[in-house]
């Protein structure tokens, strides 16, 4: 009880059950038509990079990403066009040689056949959505 009272004073939530419940469904996408604070679906883990679908279709998909300190994603090229934004801390993000430095609701359009790296500037945590209607 102790522990619980000290967690509520530091101002760290505590979800119940039913909150969980309503995060990430057996499907691994987001329950449709609930709320949900979206840099709350996806926690740190130290040295590493963790991925969780919120919706997966054949026309694209949106995933939350958290990057330990020090992690990114490699140098890459996608042939679909991909918006990402981060939710918390903050990225460089280059794109076809242009580096971008991103913070906290910064969002931005990497295009399709343009070779794009996200670099850590610490810890992280973004939201990747890719279209894929359009391209064959």
């Amino acid at each position: 009880m102790f522990l619980i009272r000290l967690l509520h004073t530091i101002n760290i939530k505590i979800m119940d059950t039913k909150e969980l419940e309503k995060l990430p469904s057996k499907d691994g996408e987001i329950e449709k038509g609930t709320a949900h604070i979206i840099v709350e679906l996806i926690e740190y883990e130290q040295n590493a990079v963790v991925s969780k679908s919120i919706l997966k279709k054949t026309t694209g998909s949106i995933n939350a990403l958290s990057f330990a300190s020090g992690e990114g994603l490699n140098e890459k090229t996608s042939p679909f066009d991909t918006y990402a934004q981060i939710i918390d801390g903050s990225a460089i993000i280059d794109i076809d040689g242009k580096s971008s430095r991103l913070h906290t609701g910064d969002g931005i359009l990497i295009p399709a056949h343009k070779q794009s790296h996200i670099r850590p500037n610490g810890r992280f945590k973004l939201i990747l959505t890719v279209i894929k209607s359009g391209y064959e």
